[in-house]
């Protein structure tokens, strides 16, 4: 009987250690998984995959995990174009509000009258320039890393030192015979960034500057650096990166909403070139369609870049879940002038 009474009290003592476990655990998981920062203080989801605003990366840590815990974001944009349709979708994690890494997947569907052209007479040609002469699809991937440097956006607000970080971002995109067409010269490579963040209580309005050290064309949706070839074999190549500049600004008008602005410094690395669809003598070719009112010769030719601009209203019903829609003015893209349109993207947290 004593054997059996000291056998049930060590089987009660177990339990009570493994549910003492339990509960530490619990505990634990409550802790690291937390929601502790300010509504909207840790920007929505960037088309990079960074926490910010719709295009510009911020200094903050994306979510709203505190230093003590960790908090992750899934997110869907999808952004239309008169020429083109853009699809972003993207997972990012912020680690004790001092470190993110993000991922985003990126769709690009071109709608470009002059690149069908193209690809129509490269078809004839039987050359393969990464498109139909009815379907332009280009893809990207991105990963991205950011670490807070110094400072605190939102809890030294009476402090006019900004949050600084530091973030890397390293871009891959799939179709590289397309990439090749548009006059770019890679199709992978890295950028680095710098960006700082103030948060104006007083006003209710955030002010970020970010530095981009880059050579991407369109954001690297159409590759990185160019072939200065006018399609007319491999030329001279560049992959020379550059200092960018970016700002957002975001007006809180509630405490759950807010509207603002965006300008993002885009290069000219192609513009004025022309198209590559691998060494083909256009100039007969030209010829007879021009006798059809075809224009070949401004077919090829590719705009110069223009920079990307936006207005943005974000909003938030609670930690869980945040809209953004916003007005796109981002000039030309490749063969395509004026490309002024729409964004929507939603955020979700967890």
């Amino acid at each position: 009987m004593k054997r059996v009474h000291m056998r049930s009290l060590r089987i009660l003592q177990c339990a009570a250690v493994l549910a003492a476990g339990l509960a530490v655990s619990q505990e634990a998981s409550a802790d690291i998984y937390n929601d502790g920062k300010v509504l909207l203080t840790g920007g929505v989801f960037t088309v990079d995959g960074a926490g910010g605003g719709g295009a510009v990366p911020w200094a903050t840590i994306s979510g709203y995990e505190t230093r003590d815990g960790i908090n992750g974001s899934a997110a869907f944009t999808y952004v239309n174009l008169p020429a083109l349709q853009v699809s972003f979708y993207g997972v990012n994690v912020g680690f004790w509000d001092r470190f993110e890494l993000s991922y985003v997947d990126s769709r690009l569907s071109l709608n470009l009258p002059n690149l069908q052209t193209v690809a129509l007479v490269a078809s004839l040609a039987d050359l393969d320039i990464g498109t139909e002469p009815w379907n332009s699809t280009l893809g990207m991937q991105t990963f991205g890393a950011k670490l807070r440097l110094f400072g605190d956006a939102v809890y030294t607000s009476d402090s006019w030192i900004p949050q600084v970080s530091i973030g890397g971002l390293y871009k891959k995109d799939r179709n590289e015979d397309l990439v090749k067409t548009l006059g770019g010269y890679k199709t992978k490579d890295y950028e680095i960034y710098l960006a700082a963040t103030k948060i104006f209580f007083p006003i209710s309005t955030l002010v970020n500057v970010t530095a981009r050290y880059t050579s991407a064309n369109e954001d690297g949706l159409t590759g990185f650096g160019a072939c200065k070839n006018n399609g007319l074999g491999t030329g001279d190549c560049d992959n020379d990166r550059e200092l960018r500049w970016e700002v957002s600004i975001a007006h809180l008008v509630a405490k759950n909403t807010a509207i603002g602005g965006e300008w993002q410094q885009h290069g000219n690395n192609t513009g004025g070139q022309s198209v590559n669809i691998n060494g083909l003598n256009l100039t007969p070719i030209a010829g007879a369609l021009a006798n059809l009112g075809i224009d070949l010769g401004s077919a090829l030719k590719q705009k110069n870049e223009g920079d990307w601009f936006d207005l943005f209203m974000a909003y938030a019903p609670n930690k869980n879940i945040s809209f953004v829609v916003a007005y796109l003015m981002f000039g030309n893209i490749s063969v395509a002038p004026d490309q002024n349109g729409f964004y929507f993207s939603t955020h979700l947290t967890f």
